[in-house]
């Protein structure tokens, strides 16, 4: 079976945004997966000291076929430089992983069958 993680930005820590609303969105998009045959995981991520752990942390914990980068931590243009270390995260700790990217946190689906 194939694995997929989804690296994002936590919904409850973005000011203004509904949290549990998005939550929900990216929870039904675990089980689209789920309904392709894909095993996959989700790490959201809180911007501050234990960013950069949370997605080591979430990339050693299996091999991954692909790693999606949700638009939160792409789109920014503040958090380019964090985009910029996140995907060199992943050419360290997930060597073998396709990298794709999502237009928003209900197409991680598309992107991920794009390099599987």
């Amino acid at each position: 079976m194939p694995s997929v993680l989804i690296l994002g930005i936590d919904p409850h820590t973005v000011p203004g945004m509904d949290g549990d609303g998005v939550r929900a969105a990216l929870d039904e998009e675990l089980a689209r997966f789920a309904a392709h045959g894909i095993d996959a995981s989700m790490a959201l991520i809180t911007l501050n000291e234990s960013a950069e752990s949370t997605v080591v942390d979430a990339l050693a914990g299996r091999p991954w076929d692909v790693v999606v980068i949700g638009g939160g931590i792409r789109k920014p243009e503040p958090l380019l430089t964090f985009f910029e270390q996140v995907v060199n995260l992943v050419r360290r700790h997930a060597p073998g992983a396709e990298i794709a990217f999502n237009t928003n946190g209900t197409t991680s689906v598309e992107a991920a069958l794009r390099r599987l």
